[in-house]
């Protein structure tokens, strides 16, 4: 499962360019007061983790839903194959048995 973070595209299509005019939505419409920096973390950048108190900020921020802000994508995704090496017999290792031995007991 992929998830695609488009709060640059909800932003833009309510005429939200930058930044500093969300966090001035987010602290107005919302209260959410956030740094610069965690604001354009969110608007330049896909987000590992979000807060559901933020995810609300946003979608009443931008009068949107979840759904405007990303897109979850359930296509399985393939997993590279990957083939064991075949084991050699002892007879092609030269150093077969030539390995520390064990103490006597």
């Amino acid at each position: 499962m992929r998830i695609r973070w488009k709060l640059r595209m909800a932003a833009a299509q309510r005429e939200v360019w930058t930044g500093a005019q969300l966090k001035r939505l987010l602290a107005e419409k919302a209260g959410l007061e956030m740094s610069s920096a965690s604001v354009s973390a969110l608007f330049t950048k896909q987000p590992s983790q979000i807060k559901l108190s933020t995810l609300i900020a946003l979608c009443t921020a931008l009068d949107c839903t979840p759904n405007d802000l990303f897109e979850v994508d359930t296509t399985p995704i393939e997993q590279p194959t990957t083939t064991a090496p075949e084991a050699k017999a002892v007879g092609d290792n030269p150093n077969a048995g030539r390995g520390r031995s064990m103490p006597p007991l």
